[in-house]
């Protein structure tokens, strides 16, 4: 299971799991079972550095853009409230009735359950007319 983890993340760089044990074995004979695990070693420590490094990026960037505000301005430039005025939408709304028309126009207009519970309903009163009284008996 543990180098399943490393296979497969891997695999994205093209390298298998047949080619990485041929890697693993390659560098056992070229470097020897003394080197391999001080290598591995200096493999993890410059990693870490470079994780470390690039979170200390991260947090300075964080850091600056809190202190300069440039989050709250952005917040700030897109109120909906203050998009609406700008582009006056209430000066619209008038102009087109739209007050009028959702009045004029009820909720179940536009539910499609409706529609659906229509069509049920007629098709069961075409069935009522084509098969006359019968009725089901229990």
């Amino acid at each position: 299971m543990f180098l399943g983890i490393y296979t497969h993340s891997l695999f994205i760089f093209g390298v298998g799991g047949g080619e990485m044990v041929l890697i693993v074995l390659v560098i056992l004979m070229l470097f020897g079972s003394d080197k391999v695990p001080e290598m591995a070693r200096g493999l993890a420590r410059m990693i870490n550095q470079f994780k470390s490094a690039s979170n200390e990026i991260k947090s300075e960037i964080t850091k600056s853009v809190d202190e300069t505000g440039v989050v709250k301005d952005i917040k700030e430039a897109v109120k909906m409230e203050d998009i609406k005025k700008r582009i006056g939408l209430d000066d619209i709304k008038k102009n087109i009735g739209y007050d009028e028309m959702k009045e004029s126009m009820s909720l179940d207009h536009f539910n499609p359950m409706n529609d659906v519970q229509q069509e049920i309903d007629a098709a069961k009163e075409d069935i009522e007319n084509m098969t006359g009284p019968i009725k089901r008996q229990k």
